[in-house]
């Protein structure tokens, strides 16, 4: 079964090697000369490829981010660098001959359904390298392209900007924080980047203003005990937690947690709503704490050198605008009777298949978001796919899947408010157990509790990586167990570089464990 894969980078890169685990022949097509998709700095910005500045590092840690049967060496970086972070795709690329399956240099310019579809799944695929287009006929499609190549940049919504005489441009053009250097810079948005952005320019600029409407939760990387944030976060007891209470109360907690380390009603940052993806930065709030960052409300209009902020009548002079605004969902070389999107939303089923060809043999892979890695994410998507593609697990009829996806995207709307890409959030843990759950490789909490109850409390009690999803069923890996029981050796070895002699320490996990335990035993004296 010939299946062409989209794309070169994170998605594409697991992909291409679960094909092959699972006996199928994939064709990767990479438009640009090496592998990495947004993870591969380029000085200059490439039409229809991501747009990476060189500082950026990773919001999730390595073992979180890790694919399920190849553990990051121990002497990298617990956040890793994008040079770190390309490197580990340059070297599970050379580790499972994924290259040889690649052909750069090659832009995907159309894929249309085969003549005879309906009978084979078959698909028509054009591309083009070096000037010359090829026709190809493949059994299936995995699509890997991403979604942060077109960038999303509403000008209508910002009265006066017309008449604006100083420079805006978009996240994605940004490199450098040399433009900024004794400028007054405005950055609109309350994402990632656009945090990022406001904190580098903030250690060259005269002053930066960071304009968001919503408010946003701000996360640091480092968490309870100086252990990584998601190490923490995403671990079975916490989510079987978040996912058992009632969701009021569930996120009544969590924003509360958040407001452990700063009040960020103190801060202009406290969202208008509970339930707000949170931000990962370490800076932001001391920045804000020496004035290095002021924090205003929606843009109102903009003025020849000024802008005007809702709820504040002065105007506020500046001299750039950089617009954090995010990026548009499209395939430029699909039909869009093949994939709709409508504002900025896919209507796929599990975030993966199309819910109305007749055929199952066209998936979309890594459009989601979630409050956890990415690439274990996409891995678990792949895998499931390929089982599709193969007829070893099958789709629900297309009026359930219809069903499904039109009740999540009303529960999601009436949670979180349908802007952006907001729609396409999900909760991390249980969205990768239900894809595992298709193919048989769920770990059984229960069943190894019995057989080996030490594993069984790591899984349970401590962080959720990848590596459990190899534990049993197709694609089970030997090595699975004992990268379980040694994730935190990983994680700590490139931090303990100076161990005082009288050290000592406990693993989160025995934290989590112990304090479940007092907390059982303050209920029941409670209620003697």
């Amino acid at each position: 079964m010939r299946v062409a894969v989209v794309g070169a980078g994170v998605s594409g890169l697991t992909a291409t090697k679960c094909c092959l685990d699972e006996g199928l022949e994939p064709t990767c097509f990479e438009q640009s000369r090496d592998i990495g998709g947004l993870w591969r700095y380029t000085e200059h910005i490439e039409a229809g490829r991501p747009s990476l500045y060189p500082s950026v590092i990773s919001n999730t840690s390595k073992e979180m981010s890790a694919f399920s049967d190849f553990p990051y060496p121990e002497d990298f970086p617990v956040f890793l660098p994008n040079a770190r972070f390309l490197n580990y795709l340059q070297r599970y690329a050379e580790h499972f001959g994924l290259r040889k399956h690649i052909k750069f240099g090659t832009t995907v310019v159309s894929i249309r359904k085969h003549p005879d579809f309906a009978t084979t799944g078959q698909w028509d695929v054009v591309t083009e390298a070096e000037g010359k287009q090829t026709l190809h006929v493949f059994d299936a499609v995995m699509v890997c392209s991403g979604n942060f190549s077109e960038p999303y940049l509403p000008l209508h919504c910002f009265p006066g900007i017309e008449r604006f005489q100083g420079q805006y441009f978009h996240s994605r053009q940004y490199k450098h924080p040399d433009v900024f250097q004794g400028k007054r810079v405005l950055v609109v948005g309350m994402g990632n980047s656009g945090v990022d952005i406001a904190v580098e320019a903030s250690r060259v600029a005269t002053k930066v203003t960071v304009s968001t409407s919503r408010g946003a939760w701000v996360f640091g990387r480092v968490f309870d005990h100086g252990y990584p944030w998601d190490m923490v976060f995403n671990t079975r007891l916490m989510s079987l937690i978040r996912n058992s209470l009632p969701r009021p109360l569930s996120w009544g907690l969590i924003n509360y947690r958040v407001n452990q380390w700063f009040n960020h009603k103190n801060y202009g940052l406290q969202p208008d709503c509970l339930v707000r993806e949170p931000v990962l930065n370490d800076d932001l709030p001391s920045y804000i704490l020496t004035g290095r960052i002021t924090i205003k409300p929606g843009v109102k209009e903009f003025k020849d050198n000024s802008v005007v902020f809702h709820n504040c009548p002065e105007e506020e002079p500046i001299d750039i605008v950089v617009f954090c605004t995010g990026y548009n969902v499209s395939f430029p070389f699909l039909e869009e009777a093949v994939i709709k999107v409508e504002n900025k939303h896919a209507s796929l089923y599990k975030y993966v298949f199309p819910t109305h060809l007749q055929r199952p043999t066209l998936a979309v892979l890594g459009l989601i978001k979630t409050l956890g890695a990415m690439m274990p994410v996409t891995e678990v998507q792949a895998r499931w796919v390929t089982r599709v593609f193969k007829g070893l697990c099958r789709l629900p009829p297309q009026s359930l899947m219809e069903k499904e996806v039109n009740e999540k995207k009303k529960n999601q709307v009436r949670r979180f408010g349908l802007s952006f890409d907001e729609v396409l959030k999900t909760e991390w843990l249980v969205y990768m157990d239900e894809l595992a759950s298709f193919i048989g490789a769920k770990p059984s909490v229960l069943g190894l509790l019995c057989r080996d109850p030490r594993l069984a409390l790591t899984i349970f009690f401590g962080p959720c990586t990848p590596y459990q999803y190899r534990l049993g069923g197709p694609g089970r890996w030997e090595g699975a167990r004992q990268a379980i029981l040694t994730q935190w050796d990983r994680t700590l070895k490139p931090t303990r570089t100076r161990v005082p002699a009288s050290s000592s320490s406990l693993c989160p996990s025995l934290l989590t464990v112990v304090g479940v335990l007092l907390l059982l035993a303050a209920l029941v004296f409670g209620f003697q």
